[in-house]
């Protein structure tokens, strides 16, 4: 293949900014804000769930609270009109008022028994509703550190996709003033050899590979003409001659 040697060079050109867009995409994927962001989110995640299950605590507690509650009233109201009837007198024989009594005595007990009850309640309530303010704290930080990593990535992955943007426009400039057999074959050795499809003969060596060039491809470089489009025997980059070959 044949190519004139201001071509060639501006393959190197196209090479360096093939180099640069692969550094920015390698920055963009390895910013840090990623891995902070995934390990927020995964303690966010099992905050959330600790949160729900200390409110959903707190509910059931509410409305255990609420059952006892009546039943301590319902308790309260029975022993309240079988002491009116006591107190009124209303009730003359001696075995109903045993009987009576008997049961304001039970219903006074039940009672103490049923607002011990609400009491544990409520205190199971109180810590549930500890629980729920001590994780919605925990949540809203979270969140805030969330949202400022999310802001931190989002400003440098702009600034990185500006900067790549940039390089792309630049690429496609001189991508199109090189000879479209020479960028096909640099594009095919590109994607074969890591990213790096032409490299420069400098000092005798190719800086594709960076072995030193031996004596027989030395004298072949030299003996080529200018236009040809010579490559690396080791790699099979394409090699770009320069003033500082060493040829």
């Amino acid at each position: 293949m044949n190519a004139a040697p201001a071509d060639q060079l501006r393959l190197l050109d196209v090479q360096a900014l093939d180099v640069k867009l692969q550094q920015l995409a390698h920055k963009h994927r390895s910013l840090p804000e990623h891995a902070e962001i995934e390990s927020l989110a995964k303690d966010l995640a099992q905050l959330r769930d600790l949160l729900v299950a200390s409110q959903t605590e707190e509910s059931d507690c509410a409305r255990e609270q609420t059952k006892a509650e009546q039943d301590v009233d319902q308790v309260r109201q029975r022993a309240a009109r079988d002491q009116q009837r006591l107190d009124s007198g209303s009730v003359s024989s001696s075995k109903d008022l045993e009987n009576l009594q008997r049961e304001i005595t039970s219903l006074a007990k039940r009672q103490g028994d049923l607002e011990d009850i609400v009491l544990e309640i409520m205190e199971r309530r109180e810590s549930a509703q500890e629980r729920v303010g001590e994780l919605t704290g925990r949540v809203t930080s979270v969140q805030t550190r969330t949202d400022e990593a999310v802001a931190r990535r989002d400003k440098a992955a702009g600034e990185l996709d500006a900067e790549a943007a940039s390089a792309t426009k630049d690429r496609g400039l001189i991508a199109a003033t090189i000879p479209e057999d020479l960028l096909k074959l640099y594009d095919k050795l590109r994607a074969q050899q890591g990213g790096i499809g032409a490299a420069r003969l400098f000092q005798r060596r190719c800086e594709g590979c960076r072995l030193e060039l031996d004596i027989t491809e030395l004298n072949e470089a030299r003996a080529a003409a200018p236009g040809t489009v010579i490559r690396c025997e080791n790699c099979r980059r394409i090699l770009v001659r320069t003033s500082e070959s060493g040829l």
